[in-house]
């Protein structure tokens, strides 16, 4: 096992700048200049990214900065003791002793333990006392080394779910209160495992039995069920979902950041033995109704458009896999038994078999196999859409409401927007019929039967008797006037379809223009194209944000950092199969330069995609699925234009339009290499 932190990684009563981003970059630095990192720019980046997640700032002056990073070439702490200190974000005031733990991103589970092992010796008095008081880095070099090879004292107790505090013999009268507690954050490194310890400490001083399960990035034991159902109440400090929360349902909880756990630990107990005594007190919600209404506590402060967005992204997202598979295999019966399959397919598979196969032989019964399989798979479109929608809003019981409505918003031609209705009222029923204060007897049949058959009732009733026919009069109006759309009109619909696409790359506005598409494309038929034309329009700029994004890594290589070169290698692969989101990494690190650049591309691709009347009859696939794409070579063509305009766009943006925080930090380095 290598060194993990040497003379060399050790800077004394330094001065590293007035903020964090820049002692985070001239840790990056050493870390690289010793031979442990491959590039500066990647590491700096991942650091800063997990930094703003979280401030690293801890109590007692200290802030451990880290990451895991493409970057990393093996497993690293740098350390440096600032003059002057630096606000990390800590409660009691700045920072002057920093680790940097840098983890490469696939790092052993032996080398985690120990990085994780410092920063729980990182809320020890005396051991940040001698970190103060050493003279030399060799000393630093030192007191790590014993520290990462003692055992702390605390480390059965968090490593594995075993008592933390003092054992007492309960008697009748007298029962120690019982804890049980789960640490996780982003990524898993140190601040599980000091919030951890933190929260031990304060047990023990309070007299509490506390036991810990850390969901880290090493391998996790759970706690054991008895544990659990003994325990008086639970301590949920986390950045991340806890995972198995279904274990703890019913106990009296608190929730907090797991930098709260480091922070305020003694408050945290206290405020957990409150909520034991407490009849009235926050509990982990049981699945169903109760958990779909604390997931909305849980984000009541969202605004309504967040909440909107957050449901009907749920419902698209859902529908999606229905979609993709029935769309390929109708393309494939087309492909197998020609466009007349259509008319034919019921037919032929109710009164054939291979072992009697119907006039046009084999290939023609396998095109109507796989056109009925399609169709059929088609058809839940707009169920699955309404079904899912509920239940972004009630969570399971809104499921079955959801999907009856929009099987009723199919059965009255309403379609697609009938299908978001029918889901949002479903939910909504579905919610208020959860929401009823029911006997104890009733409850268990609320999720399974009275709200199902309620909300049914309520919201399918609301589509048939007063909302399905009006919805369907709209859909029809706007189906006819797609079809109807021609020359300019029809090249303006492909730019504002190719810009909705790469705006937000899988995000809200993508998917509206996806759903749009996907959920015309059973109505087209050779007759009637315009449903197709929509279709692969949609696709091909799809496609452009994640190829433009790989071919401006390989024209301007010196622009992009170590993981977005890798990245960029997985975006030709992830582009040429309609996956937008291949792009989401540049974009999130460069989103003022990349989306602008991506979206004139992306215009250029819709707009030609129209014009030049190609069609897709598969909702998904990219140039996979090039044997259900009319007009392939403009396909192709409208992609490669595209794609070369963005990536140029890219490039140029990034070489011209450069941000001021740039120019300032490279103006720095002279200097700070002058000093």
């Amino acid at each position: 096992m290598t060194t993990l932190i040497t003379t060399d990684l050790v800077l004394l009563d330094a001065d590293l700048g007035t903020d964090t981003t820049s002692v985070i970059r001239n840790l990056a630095e050493l870390v690289t200049e010793t031979g442990r990192a491959s590039e500066v720019e990647g590491l700096f980046a991942d650091a800063l990214a997990r930094e703003q997640k979280t401030a690293t700032g801890v109590p007692g002056g200290i802030a451990i900065p880290h990451c895991r990073s493409e970057a990393v070439l093996e497993p690293t702490l740098a350390m440096a003791r600032l003059n002057p200190a630096v606000d990390f974000g800590a409660k009691d005031g700045p920072a002057d002793i920093v680790f940097f733990i840098a983890a490469p991103a696939g790092a052993d589970n032996a080398h985690l333990k120990l990085l994780s092992k410092l920063a729980r010796s990182l809320i020890k008095k005396d051991f940040t006392a001698a970190l103060r008081a050493a003279a030399t880095p060799a000393d630093i070099v030192a007191l790590v080394e014993d520290a990462l090879a003692d055992k702390p004292k605390a480390a059965a107790t968090t490593a594995a779910p075993v008592a933390a505090a003092a054992a007492t013999v309960d008697t009748p009268t007298t029962r120690q209160k019982r804890i049980v507690a789960v640490t996780a954050c982003p990524t898993g490194i140190a601040h599980t495992y000091m919030a951890a310890d933190s929260l031990v400490l304060a047990a023990q001083e309070a007299g509490v039995d506390l036991q810990v399960e850390t969901q880290g990035s090493g391998a996790v034991t759970p706690l054991d069920p008895a544990v659990i159902a003994a325990a008086d109440a639970v301590i949920f400090a986390v950045d991340v979902d806890v995972r198995g929360k279904e274990r703890f349902a019913g106990k009296p909880v608190i929730n907090a950041p797991v930098k709260r756990g480091i922070d305020e630990p003694a408050k945290m107990i206290q405020e957990a033995l409150a909520a034991a005594d407490n009849p009235n007190a926050h509990r982990v919600p049981h699945f169903g109704a109760e958990e779909a209404a604390e997931n909305r506590a849980n984000s009541s402060g969202e605004s309504l458009g967040a909440k909107i967005k957050k449901v009907l992204l749920t419902g698209v997202s859902y529908m999606i896999p229905f979609v993709a598979g029935g769309g390929l295999l109708i393309a494939l019966g087309f492909l197998l038994g020609g466009y007349d399959v259509t008319d034919v397919a019921k037919d032929v598979v109710l009164k054939n078999s291979l072992f009697n196969l119907p006039d046009g032989g084999l290939m023609i019964y396998l095109g109507a196999v796989a056109f009925t399989i399609g169709n059929l798979s088609m058809s839940f479109l707009v169920p699955a859409l309404a079904g899912y929608i509920a239940f972004g809003i009630a969570d399971r019981p809104g499921i079955a409401p959801g999907f009856t409505a929009g099987a009723i918003a199919v059965f009255m031609g309403a379609g697609f927007l009938g299908g978001l209705v029918g889901g949002i009222l479903a939910g909504l029923a579905a919610y208020w019929i959860g929401s009823w204060k029911v006997p104890r007897w009733l409850r268990g049949l609320m999720p399974v039967v009275i709200i199902p058959l309620l909300g049914s009732i309520i919201a399918s009733g609301a589509m048939l008797l007063f909302l399905g026919a009006p919805i369907a009069a709209l859909s029809n109006g706007l189906n006819s006037w797609l079809t109807g759309m021609t020359g300019t009109s029809a090249v303006i619909l492909g730019m504002i379809l190719g810009l909705m696409m790469c705006f937000d790359l899988g995000g809200p506005v993508n998917k509206v223009a996806y759903a749009f598409a996907v959920a015309g494309l059973g109505t087209g038929t050779a007759l009637n194209q315009a449903p197709w034309e929509i279709m692969a329009t949609v696709m091909a700029a799809g496609m452009v944000p994640p190829l433009a994004l790989a071919l401006a890594t390989v024209l301007d290589k010196k622009r992009f950092s170590l993981a977005e070169r890798e990245n960029g290698k997985a975006a030709w692969l992830l582009g040429a199969s309609f996956i937008s989101e291949g792009a989401i990494p540049f974009a999130a690190a460069d989103p003022l330069r990349v989306i602008p650049a991506t979206m004139v591309g992306g215009a250029i691709t819709g707009a030609m995609t129209m014009g030049f009347h190609v069609t897709s009859q598969a909702p998904h696939g990219g140039i996979f699925v090039f044997f259900a794409i009319g007009n392939v070579g403009m396909f192709i063509l409208a992609i490669v234009i595209g794609t070369i305009v963005s990536a140029l766009g890219v490039v140029a943006l990034k070489r011209w339009a450069v941000r001021k925080p740039v120019d300032t930090l490279a103006a720095a380095q002279p200097a700070a290499q002058a000093n």
